[in-house]
């Protein structure tokens, strides 16, 4: 990547982000964040430029700059996002940690955060604006949808459907060939090895649909 990128949200996921750019020789221009609070503090040296509607910044993005948006929940990710695509043409860029491991024969999408460690198999396919959090394992042939969030150590075995939006907690097991459908909640540490229904929120070993 030649030109320096703008991220959007100044948070714990955007400060990760910058760490990840910079590691990989990717300078940072600056933060976009909606808390004005914020606004002329500094990251790690870098500064909170202004909102993410500031058109002042906007309008370097897909010119000067490229753009990532480091928003971990999914209604205002999709809200950048959109507005990154229809005002500025453009996708927002992945954030991939230079010891991740991924196979050249599997597919990646635009604008996921892919942390420390994360391996991804041949043949697996990643979709966009996901966040795969540290040591995550995406096995082979497995297939993840738009805006879901692998957390931190887990497994996601062979053959493995993850519908879009999904979210999947820390240190989770999905045993081979199983499929999870849109919207789905895993909660950490659970152990799935049955198939999850949409909008389905699970959590345990065995996971267990959870009452509402």
């Amino acid at each position: 990547m030649e030109n320096p990128v703008i991220i959007l949200g100044a948070n714990h996921l955007g400060r990760a982000a910058k760490e990840i750019f910079e590691s990989n020789k990717v300078v940072v221009y600056g933060f976009l964040d909606d808390n004005k609070l914020l606004h002329t503090k500094e990251i790690d040296d870098v500064v909170i430029l202004g909102s993410t509607d500031d058109d002042g910044f906007l309008k370097l993005i897909g010119k000067k700059c490229e753009a990532f948006v480091a928003a971990d929940d999914n209604r205002l990710r999709k809200s950048l996002v959109k507005m990154i695509q229809e005002e500025r043409h453009m996708q927002p860029v992945n954030a991939i940690h230079s010891t991740s491991v991924i196979s050249t024969k599997s597919s990646i999408g635009h604008g996921n955060f892919i942390d420390t460690g994360v391996s991804i198999a041949p043949g697996a396919q990643v979709g966009n604006h996901c966040i795969l959090g540290a040591k995550a394992i995406i096995g082979v042939e497995a297939s993840l949808g738009d805006y879901v969030q692998v957390g931190a150590g887990s497994i996601l075995n062979a053959g493995v459907t993850i519908a879009d939006e999904v979210f999947i907690g820390a240190g989770v097991t999905i045993v081979a060939g199983l499929a999870v459908g849109k919207g789905a909640r895993i909660g950490a540490g659970s152990v799935v090895v049955s198939a999850i229904k949409e909008n389905e929120t699970v959590f345990g070993n065995p996971a267990q649909p959870v009452k509402k």
